[in-house]
């Protein structure tokens, strides 16, 4: 789906009214999408089961707690340059360019999986807001720079349970959170 891109009626000093609206429209991508991974986050601390299920679970929550204030300090940037933010539950979905979390209950295993393909995404598209907004707005990269190295440090968590002692992560090859979520549980079994 293109960027809704809105001319703001004023804007932050030293930015044009278009590029403020640049600036707004590339932050509401990233508000959709991080509100859609706190609320994936919260989904799968509440429905990881089997061995490790106390570890992941309490892992999740301060990863929920820190995005939910990116979202925060989005929508604020958003809104300080002159462009109302948009986090409705109908917004993110009419708006969004990725499917649904696909699993339910599953196990830390398979949820693990899914959220190393979920923080790819998340991350990839990140690095390239920030690299968007690198010459447009140093203050709203600064922010994103700021969001990537907490996204990146979690997904790091996510990882060290994925990974061999070898290095090597489960999930290597996986395009699709089910694909990863598939490829995560048989590489422990195959390890048990």
């Amino acid at each position: 789906m293109a960027v809704r891109k809105e001319l703001p009626e004023y804007t932050v000093p030293s930015l044009t009214l278009e590029d403020g609206g640049k600036v707004a429209a590339i932050l509401q991508g990233r508000l959709h999408a991080l509100n859609d991974l706190a609320l994936t986050l919260k989904h799968i601390h509440w429905n990881v089961v089997g061995p490790h299920f106390i570890a992941v679970h309490e892992m999740i929550d301060p990863q929920v707690d820190a995005v939910r204030e990116m979202v925060d300090s989005t929508a604020e940037r958003i809104a300080t340059l002159g462009v109302p933010p948009r986090g409705t539950p109908g917004a993110i979905v009419a708006e969004r360019t990725w499917e649904d979390y696909s699993l339910g209950r599953a196990s830390t295993i398979a949820h693990l999986g899914a959220l190393d393909e979920v923080y790819r995404g998340v991350i990839a598209d990140h690095r390239q807001a920030a690299a968007d907004t690198e010459d447009l707005d140093t203050v709203t990269n600064d922010l994103l720079v700021g969001h990537l190295r907490d996204l990146e440090l979690f997904h790091w968590f996510v990882r060290a349970h994925l990974e061999s002692s070898g290095g090597e992560l489960s999930t290597s090859g996986a395009t699709t959170e089910a694909g990863a979520a598939r490829k995560a549980e048989a590489a422990a079994k195959k390890e048990a």
